[in-house]
């Protein structure tokens, strides 16, 4: 594949939140962005693939199919693994990891196909092999047709890398950003948690509100291939901030080390003239002056707790003083238990599909404006 070649990209997100993570990527100008399993599809050249990683709040990790052929058995997947462009892309003195799943093809041995291609590579290229690299190559073998991508991210992107404090069940930042979406929220309204832990919803949305990119602290996998140009990337990354909200972004929690870890991390994030953190019970929740928004709240639910039981208590006191305090503020509250949810005595909407979300599904309740 030639470098300056238009080729796919693959978005990955939690299975559904295709259709939001498709929605920001045509907003950040990838028009041809469709969703699929597990992902959106957009094409482009490889500043396309830096600038998806830098800005896409939703993705998890972004992939580039950088070439494919078919092969009906090892020896054949071992003669065109060598005739492949291998220095288009991977760098000889870098490190490289390949991993292989193979479906539906007469080349069933992952571990078999593995070794072939992780031959050829350092035979052909030079570049060494090594289950620690971060450089990933990751093959499909899918009805006999070998497909190649490059993992361009790294760590998973939900790692911001402003972040360092987090507690026990954080919410990730990918995830927030998507649920943010799907409330509606674009940024010109005030966000309250007042379950807040980390800070996550409220850090996300300031983040959002400043126009500040997801990825602008921390360093990505694509730095170390051949495609890359640093003098390129460093004025992608240089953008400055696009707007300046008026209003701010709210955090609560009953925890002072949760108020303490949020503070720290708006901080670190560059966010915290824009965010206010209060250690506050449920009891005491009271609607910030000025325009009413939107309540986004990650509440304790059963695997978190070991006892949900426990929690109806905790979810009634929610809703009751949204219900008594909050007139005219939406509510988007997530969690695993419908019954939780059913707790809070909340006039929630229809809610979409389930959210894989740390082993658990959890889905996003939303109300309109509270009466």
């Amino acid at each position: 594949m030639m470098t300056d070649d238009s080729f796919e990209i693959f978005l990955v997100t939690a299975p559904g939140l295709e259709d939001a993570l498709c929605a920001e990527a045509r907003e950040k100008g990838f028009q041809d962005a469709q969703s699929t399993g597990g992902g959106v599809t957009i094409h482009g050249r490889w500043p396309d693939v830096w600038r998806a990683n830098l800005e896409l709040r939703g993705a998890a990790r972004i992939l580039a199919r950088i070439g494919s052929f078919r092969a009906f058995h090892l020896a054949q997947l071992d003669k065109r693994s060598r005739k492949f462009p291998w220095g288009d892309v991977l760098r000889p003195d870098l490190p490289v990891k390949v991993e292989v799943t193979c479906k539906k093809s007469k080349i069933y041995h992952a571990g078999a196909a593995a070794q072939r291609i992780e031959k050829a590579i350092t035979e052909e290229l030079g570049a060494p092999i090594s289950q620690q690299a971060d450089v990933r190559l990751k093959v499909r073998i899918d009805d006999n047709l070998c497909t190649f991508s490059v993992d361009t991210s790294g760590e998973s992107l939900h790692k911001r890398d402003h972040k360092e404090a987090v507690n026990k069940a954080p919410m990730r930042e990918n995830l927030a950003a998507m649920f943010l979406r799907q409330c509606g929220f674009d940024g010109s309204e005030p966000i309250l948690d007042p379950m807040c832990g980390s800070g996550t919803f409220p850090i996300e949305a300031a983040e959002i509100a400043l126009g500040l990119n997801a990825g602008r602290t921390r360093s990505f996998a694509f730095q170390d291939l051949a495609t890359f140009d640093a003098d390129v990337w460093q004025e992608m990354r240089s953008a400055k901030p696009t707007s300046a909200p008026t209003i701010k972004f709210y955090g609560s929690d009953r925890d002072a080390g949760a108020i303490k870890m949020s503070q720290a991390n708006a901080e670190r994030a560059g966010v915290a003239a824009y965010t206010e953190f209060q250690m506050r019970s449920i009891s005491e929740l009271e609607p910030p002056e000025g325009p009413k928004g939107l309540v986004m709240v990650n509440p304790p639910y059963g695997a978190r707790i070991g006892n949900k039981k426990l929690l109806y208590g905790l979810y009634g006191a929610l809703g009751k003083t949204l219900l008594e305090r909050f007139s005219g503020w939406r509510v988007g509250l997530v969690t695993s238990e419908s019954s939780l949810a059913k707790a809070t005595g909340l006039p929630f909407l229809p809610t979409g599909a389930p959210i894989a979300n740390g082993g658990l599904k959890v889905r996003l309740f939303q109300t309109k404006p509270l009466k």
